[in-house]
């Protein structure tokens, strides 16, 4: 009789499998999407694939059943033992391999795990998952006797890594916070060939997070960074969340540098060797960073937030540089188009030991403005796009500059304002950005109208950001 299973509908995303351990991720569900995955790739000529896995207590249990899921869909599984993300990525990549599939919870909670998934060097998303979803319900699924062993690859990713970084240059102090995270056992590797000093604060890995949650975009997970900061007079400070494929940056004065700041950081030293190139940064990023994008020569891309959508346009555009601010950053200049957190910090690094200005003139030199932070406030799967597209066809009717990229982003004489649809929760997101705080309320007050035209309240944390 062939196998079959249904997986809890909430844990097929749009670009992973995630769920709260227990409750609707279970060991089941791991040999299941084992044969799912398995069965994709495997019908499609593949043979080998990747398997790693984070530092959460759940995923070695996890990982165990998935191994046997592919194995039993007649693949050669090959694990690559405990570590980041973009450590499983670059395995697929530098080995020609046909899939990988990486068991993390990614910055969620510790009772939360999941899967990210490859197909040869692009993401295995969106639809591929809902398929994947349907065949393994109907038992529609290739069945072999597959093999598994072992891949390592640590040594030869640390060694690829700093391949490029300078041999001369400033010497800094830098410290990271680790976050417990599965980025750990490499950021001991990394620092210890790095020149400068480095001060390593949560490095070990474990799965509990006993420090702070593994999330270095939520300003109080930062708190410990910016205070070890600002006591070592370093020069910076660099945080990963729980897989190592996004990235926190504090400046040397205990400042908080977010995602599109750090992009427009790193753009600057691509675009002065390759003038004209596309940069990417998703919707939510301040209109600081698509100016400056233009203003340093370069041609902004606003796109869709996502790593599986940037990093498809990015292949799409040829761009060498694209970045979310969720904290994702993508390098194809140098590197290989995927998220990487501890790649995208030793960029950053080979800039600053590169030249004379340090990351607080940097942050010094971009226009100021005020902004929200990213709002979230709950709204079910089967509202939340209706609202969305309930507030474009009013802002349509009145006639207001929008850009429908992803949601609805706004403009106006004061700034703009941004309402879309989580892919990957059940939440709307809004965020507003203005010159000044009489703007920012402004813009508030239109961003709470239309909520509250389509019976939404607006969160009690709207509160100015960066």
């Amino acid at each position: 009789m062939s196998f079959t299973h249904r997986f809890e509908a909430t844990i097929l995303r749009e670009y992973d499998v995630r769920g709260i351990v227990g409750k609707t991720l279970h060991a089941t569900d791991a040999y299941a999407l084992g044969r799912g995955y398995g069965s994709a790739i495997a019908s499609a000529g593949g043979k080998r694939v990747a398997l790693g896995w984070d530092g959460r207590l759940s995923s070695p249990e996890l990982m165990a059943e998935t191994a046997k899921g592919l194995a039993d869909s007649g693949l050669e599984v090959l694990r690559t033992g405990l570590g980041p993300t973009p450590q499983l990525y670059f395995a697929v990549r530098e080995n020609h391999l046909d899939g990988g599939v990486m068991i993390t919870g990614s910055h969620n909670p510790a009772d939360y795990n999941g899967f990210k998934m490859m197909r040869a060097k692009a993401s295995f998303w969106g639809p591929e998952i809902q398929a994947m979803g349907r065949a393994v319900a109907a038992g529609e699924l290739v069945s072999g006797k597959g093999s598994i062993g072992d891949l390592a690859v640590q040594a030869a990713y640390v060694d690829r890594l700093l391949r490029d970084f300078p041999k001369a240059g400033k010497k800094l102090t830098v410290v990271w916070d680790g976050g417990n995270g599965s980025m750990g056992d490499v950021l001991v590797a990394v620092a210890k060939r790095l020149p400068g000093r480095h001060i390593l604060l949560n490095e070990k890995i474990d799965g509990t997070f006993p420090a702070h949650h593994p999330d270095p975009t939520v300003a109080k997970n930062l708190v410990q960074l910016q205070n070890a900061v600002l006591a070592e007079k370093a020069d910076l400070g660099i945080a990963f969340d729980g897989d190592g494929d996004r990235i926190g940056v504090v400046d040397g004065q205990g400042r908080i540098l977010w995602g599109d700041q750090l992009v427009a950081v790193l753009a600057s030293e691509i675009l002065a060797r390759l003038p004209g190139s596309t940069i990417i940064a998703d919707v939510k990023a301040s209109q600081v960073l698509f100016d400056e994008i233009a203003r340093m020569g370069g041609v902004p891309l606003m796109w869709k937030t996502g790593h599986s959508i940037i990093k498809t346009k990015m292949t799409e555009t040829g761009a060498p540089l694209a970045g979310e601010m969720s904290g994702h950053i993508f390098f194809a200049d140098g590197w290989y188009g995927f998220d990487d957190a501890m790649y995208a910090a030793l960029r950053l690094l080979a800039i600053l030991v590169g030249g004379e200005v340090s990351l607080a003139d940097f942050r010094d030199r971009m226009p100021n403005v005020v902004n929200t932070p990213e709002l979230r406030f709950p709204c079910a799967d089967t509202r939340k796009r209706g609202v969305v597209d309930e507030v474009k066809a009013r802002l349509a009717a009145s006639g207001a500059k929008v850009s429908d990229v992803d949601g609805v982003r706004v403009t106006t004489a004061d700034g703009w304002w941004l309402l879309r649809a989580s892919n990957t929760q059940d939440v709307l997101v809004a965020r507003c950005e203005a010159k000044d705080a009489a703007g920012l309320a402004k813009l508030q007050v239109a961003l709470e109208a239309q909520l509250a035209a389509s019976g939404i309240a607006l969160p009690d944390d709207a509160a100015s950001g960066h």
